[in-house]
């Protein structure tokens, strides 16, 4: 017997760097599952339309810019689903005018609430370590919850793509680089990796429309106008830097954690500190508003 095709339209409501989730009832399909707003797409809509008025009727808000975040094809027993993802960030002046029973989690949370299994790439894709390791060795992937940025010099892209074909897919989730790499390699690799880097010049010539659906970017930014880019085209994290001066950058103007927090506190997605700073102040950190660190000396001891 052949199964039913749903389509469904599915938001992503952002608001400094927390993720709007609620509850389906027992009756609902998937029922006593918490999950993102959203509904079946209708005859004559698309799926962004569908997006608009599942919040507006559902949530309570009008939302303008949305940004295609992923679509997902899940195959339970009894239907399949197609599931077209888009993200947006809600301004303060909305919220209190988000209905009851949704409510705001922090990203580490989600991984603690009970989803359908359809949702597993979009919590594997929301939920970010602390830390980003960056080296040019690839041997020096973090064992533990942190990604590497592979910014390596080579420019054999064939050798470059024997060392990433050593590696299991679980490591390369764990991997990050940056998009001129990305896109000389096989259209293999580029499905396994999921994470993808931007300098901030790539960043400022890059639009909606040059971000490929799927896949998590992350700009490095140094200062407001590129941050404010980077969540005009949809990134999924900036790198945020200098903060304190170094050795690789010793004549770039420091942010000082004053200058971070200015602009880290007013980002809907996550910020990591980069330049100067050490695993070890990841608390003091978030006191200013870091999602995470990054760095390069101060990191190489994590395995």
């Amino acid at each position: 017997m052949t199964k039913a095709t749903v389509d469904v339209a599915i938001a992503i409501l952002l608001h400094k760097t927390k993720v709007l989730v609620g509850w389906r009832q027992a009756n609902q399909h998937q029922g006593n599952k918490h999950e993102f707003p959203g509904g079946k797409v209708e005859a004559g809509e698309t799926p962004e339309q569908t997006c608009r008025r599942e919040i507006y009727e559902e949530v309570g808000i009008g939302i303008k810019d949305w940004h295609v975040f992923d679509v997902i094809r899940h195959e339970y027993d009894d239907i399949i689903v197609n599931l077209h993802l888009f993200h947006a960030y809600v301004p303060d002046e909305l919220l209190d005018l988000i209905h009851q029973p949704w409510g705001w989690y922090k990203r580490e949370q989600l991984a603690d609430l009970n989803f359908p299994k359809a949702n597993d790439a979009i919590l594997q894709r929301l939920i970010w370590p602390h830390l980003i390791k960056i080296n040019e060795q690839i041997d020096a992937l973090p064992q533990q919850e942190a990604l590497l940025y592979w910014r390596t010099d080579c420019a054999d892209i064939g050798q470059i793509q024997q060392q990433l074909l050593r590696l299991s897919d679980a490591q390369l989730q764990k991997l990050m680089i940056n998009i001129d790499l990305w896109q000389e390699l096989d259209a293999e690799l580029r499905d396994k990796i999921s994470t993808i880097h931007l300098k901030q010049s790539q960043l400022m010539n890059l639009s909606k429309a040059g971000l490929v659906i799927g896949k998590r970017f992350v700009a490095a930014c140094h200062d407001a106008v590129s941050l404010q880019h980077a969540h005009h085209i949809g990134c999924d994290a900036v790198l945020l830097s200098p903060v304190q001066a170094t050795e690789t950058h010793p004549n770039a103007k420091e942010l000082g954690w004053e200058g971070f927090e200015e602009l880290a506190r007013t980002s809907d997605i996550p910020v990591f500190a980069l330049g100067g700073v050490a695993p070890a102040e990841l608390k003091q950190a978030q006191k200013h508003h870091a999602y995470g660190l990054a760095g390069i000396r101060q990191f190489s001891a994590i395995d």
